[in-house]
């Protein structure tokens, strides 16, 4: 039997933005509303089993109902930014579901989902309209029931006529009288000011309709009398705007919005540019898509090396690479942790012959010459997430050196914002003979597993010849895109740096994290006691029902939220709550505790490695579209330093060596620095030259006032304006962060570019010279297309304009910081330091540094990092020293 779901897009994708926390894919392309979209509609289509489905969005601002009353909707404020460019993105991802979706100008989505049910109506057809928008539940019938959005996302209310009549004692049609008599803000419909639902629905109940209710006006008494006469107009006009309108002329029907389920190639292809991992996993499509566009697989000629008895085939391979043989060359090491990953074996493909061995193999003493080749750093090497191998090499005591090019580093560099660098995806774009998948080959989750030799010396031989056809195609890319110097000279050795810093490790003492733990407890049950003094009761703080009660009921706070289960206590309604009772900022607290607990305290405890007593972190250079380095396993770019109990988890992080120090610099405002530099805007300029505290003088002069009269107030506006100029900060954006009216945010960003005219002109030129050539770069020449720049889509088009103007300075932010290390890492080798350099942290690099070179490294490293480019204002690097990382503050 038929079944349609009829779902009104403009509706959800609110409320998914809305009750979604911030979510960016490495593009900076913002996500949350199309994800909570997504996942609201997985589980519609899981539990409801449509056989149809439509998803139906507004197509403009202007609609047949502003001809009468041009105020309709007039008080709505702008959609943000960050929600506006998502509106083509869910659009794209739904053509990828296999889902229709309709808009007409001049009509709401309203009008299509009543049109749409008309026509089920008249076919005997069940339907069910999904939507946020009570205002909807006037189409409820026999055959359609209308299902509303809690508070959330993903829990919806069924009303049918009979439950609407439970709900407020009136049939469906009833619902557009209720709103001519009470209006509707959100719509800014007036009804009749002064009448509430409650006295809207005393009203309906005596008299049925507000035509009726106008008709008997004379039996009302007092002020309601005179409120309905003097208003009749304004209630009539407001019951027709309420009527959703059912008869748009649509040239599509039942056949049209037939739903046939999705190609899972094609959803799995959306859904990684999407980065929505979770999903994919959730829908096992891991193994989808990403073979179509990639040549057959090529037949290859393939020596495999088992045993001494294939010693004159190894021999063969080693007089090819010492004579400077082309080849790609191809580690396999199972897992994403490089310092836990399982060597399987290697290959390394010639132009005609791949040879293939097995790890254990190549561990064994015959082997000893190619061990030697790998170790030798002047014999160049050519292959694919060579940082990755050279660790989980390490590891196993196999020496790795010599890497000159690396084919998932070059293909970021040529698209930063490809999410799967992989060498199924490499050879679809250059139509090489294609390499399967491993999750085809080894599978995925609890179904994975190593497969026979003989598939495997397949699948590493198909790999490293990949390696040698794609490596020259992209060296002649990069030549051509002008990023060869930054591949050669910059990325690639930083990734031999960065091997060098994880396979070192910081130190860590354990007993250190154990008592900030103990003293976490301490704090933890200070806190509790508190809170059950103040709420008059012990109960659990981490039972969301329990701490409803508390709040909403027994202390009787404002409800801001309600889900299926009971009452919101999220970090946002904590937030909110605040101002109205001690007890909440000390359940805030108490969370932060709990976290640093269990995430920090207990999570970094179980990354120390055993054997060497420290914590290997893992720096991926391949993650953020911008050219950052991301920490991984753990993450420790991420440990809280806000609260002083997060600060002092970096007590723990000690020099390895006894007398020695932990020594810090970090970069000061250095994205506002190159801000002033590729602005070329003097009052920017100025500030960095004569070294004054950037966000006064950016408050003195946006408020127009001196450096005496600059209160904390205006400071801390002038930074957030400073700091959201760098990321692209919309007024909504703005709004959120300084608590303030998006009006008054979109005031202070004028203002902010009226007085810093050369970054208001840079802004202006960066999108002009993007949509003349079609990308960005930085100062070294990190390119970022922007193939949206010319989208006739505005959202669309805004967001790439955005990027344009962000991408050369956090770019290039990015890239003086890896400059650095590099240059750093040269100056120690060179001069024979025995100090090491351990850890990135943003714009801070942390060492260990010996007490006898403890003065000259408070002197050179600032001096290096300061002098990794030339800049038209001086970069500045603070630095400090302590016998651990807290210290060095």
């Amino acid at each position: 039997m038929d079944k349609w779901m009829l779902i009104d897009g403009n509706s959800i994708i609110y409320r998914a933005f809305f009750a979604m926390p911030p979510l960016t894919n490495s593009a900076g392309l913002h996500t949350n509303a199309v994800f909570g979209f997504t996942t609201m509609l997985l589980k519609l289509l899981a539990d409801e089993k449509p056989t149809h489905v439509l998803v139906a969005f507004d197509a403009g601002k202007q609609t047949f109902r502003h001809e009468g009353y041009t105020e309709y909707k007039g008080g709505r404020e702008k959609t943000p930014t960050e929600l506006s460019e998502q509106f083509p993105v869910l659009k794209e991802l739904l053509r990828a579901f296999g889902i229709a979706q309709y808009e007409l100008s001049g009509y709401e989505a309203d009008d299509i989902i009543g049109t749409m049910t008309k026509m089920a109506d008249d076919a005997g057809v069940e339907a069910l309209v999904i939507t946020g928008d009570k205002d909807m539940l006037q189409l409820a019938s026999e055959k359609v029931t209308v299902a509303i959005t809690r508070k959330g996302i993903t829990e919806v209310e069924h009303y049918s006529p009979a439950a609407i009549n439970e709900r407020y004692g009136l049939k469906p049609l009833q619902i557009i009288d209720l709103k001519g008599l009470m209006g509707d803000a959100s719509d800014n419909i007036p009804g009749i000011p002064g009448v509430g639902e409650k006295t809207a629905l005393k009203l309906l109940h005596e008299f049925g309709t507000v035509e009726s209710v106008l008709e008997n006006s004379g039996s009302l008494k007092g002020k309601m009398k005179e409120k309905v006469e003097e208003h009749k107009e304004s209630a009539l006009m407001s019951k027709k705007l309420a009527t959703i309108y059912r008869e748009v002329p649509l040239d599509k029907g039942a056949a049209e919005i037939r739903y046939e389920g999705y190609e899972d190639a094609t959803l799995a292809e959306a859904l990684r540019k999407l980065e929505f991992k979770s999903l994919i996993e959730r829908l096992d499509l891991g193994a989808a898509g990403g073979s179509g566009a990639a040549a057959p697989a090529a037949e290859l000629n393939i020596a495999v090396i088992a045993s001494e008895k294939d010693e004159s085939v190894l021999n063969e391979l080693l007089a090819a690479l010492n004579g400077g043989a082309e080849h790609g060359l191809y580690i396999e090491a199972i897992g994403e942790n490089p310092h836990q990953a399982e060597v399987l074996g290697l290959s390394a493909a010639l132009e005609h012959k791949v040879y293939v061995l097995a790890f254990e193999t190549l561990k064994q003493p015959f082997a000893e010459a190619l061990r030697t080749w790998l170790a030798d750093a002047d014999k160049p090497k050519l292959g694919f997430d060579m940082h990755k191998a050279e660790l989980a090499l390490g590891w196993q005591d196999v020496v790795l050196r010599g890497t000159a090019f690396d084919v998932q580093l070059a293909s970021y560099l040529l698209d930063p914002t490809d999410a799967s660098l992989s060498l199924t995806g490499m050879c679809e774009r250059y139509g090489l003979p294609g390499v399967p998948s491993d999750e085809a080959v080894y599978g995925k989750g609890a179904k994975f597993k190593v497969p026979d030799a003989e598939t495997l010396c397949q699948h590493l031989a198909t790999k490293a010849d990949a390696v040698r056809r794609i490596a020259p195609l992209q060296q002649a890319d990069l030549e051509k895109s002008g990023m060869h110097k930054l591949n050669a000279e910059l990325e690639q050795p930083l990734a031999i740096v960065l091997a060098g810093m994880e396979r070192q490790g910081i130190q860590v003492e354990m007993s250190e994290l154990e008592k900030l733990g103990s003293e976490l407890e301490r704090n933890l049950a200070e806190i509790m006691s508190s809170i059950y003094r103040l709420a008059g009761v012990e109960f659990n703080i981490n039972s969301t029902k329990q701490l409803g009660d508390i709040l909403f009921e027994k202390l009787g706070l404002p409800v801001w939220k309600k889900t299926k289960t009971g009452y919101s206590t999220d970090a946002e309604v904590l937030e909110r709550l605040e101002p109205y009772h001690e007890i909440v900022p000390l359940i805030l607290h108490y969370r932060s505790l709990a976290k640093l607990q269990s995430t920090y305290v207990e999570g970094l405890l179980k990354e120390i490695r055993q054997q060497t007593g420290k914590i290997h972190t893992y720096y991926r250079q391949t993650i953020a579209a911008t050219g950052r380095l991301s920490s991984q396993f753990p993450n420790l770019q991420n440990i809280p330093i806000r609260l002083e109990e997060g600060r002092k988890i970096r007590k723990a992080f000690v020099p390895s060596e006894p007398g020695w120090y932990i020594l810090a610099a970090d970069y000061s405002q250095i994205e506002l620095r190159v801000l002033a530099h590729i602005s070329g805007d003097e009052r920017l300029k100025e500030a960095f030259i004569h070294d004054m505290d950037i966000h006064t003088k950016t408050a003195m002069d946006v408020f127009g006032v001196a450096a005496d009269q600059v209160d904390s107030n205006m400071r801390r506006s002038a930074k957030a304006v400073n700091f959201g100029i760098v990321y692209g900060i919309s007024d909504f954006g703005l709004s959120q962060n300084l608590h303030i009216t998006r009006k008054e945010a979109a005031a202070f960003i004028e203002q902010y570019f009226d007085v810093f005219k050369g970054v208001r002109k840079y802004m202006d030129d960066i999108v002009a010279e993007a949509r003349e050539k079609g990308y960005v770069t930085t100062l070294q020449e990190r390119r970022r297309y922007l193939p949206d720049i010319k989208a006739s889509n505005f959202n669309i088009r805004s967001f790439a304009e955005r990027t344009a103007m962000n991408t050369p300075i956090q770019g290039t932010a990015a890239d003086i910081i890896k400059l650095a290390m590099v240059h750093m890492d040269e100056t120690l080798r060179e001069r024979k330091l025995k100090s090491r350099m351990l850890l990135q942290v943003h714009d801070e690099l942390v060492f260990e540094v010996p007490e006898e070179e403890l003065e000259l490294m408070k002197e050179l490293v600032p001096a290096v990092m300061a002098g990794a480019i030339k800049l038209d204002v001086p970069l500045k690097a603070d630095v400090n020293y302590g016998v651990n990382w807290y210290e060095a503050k």
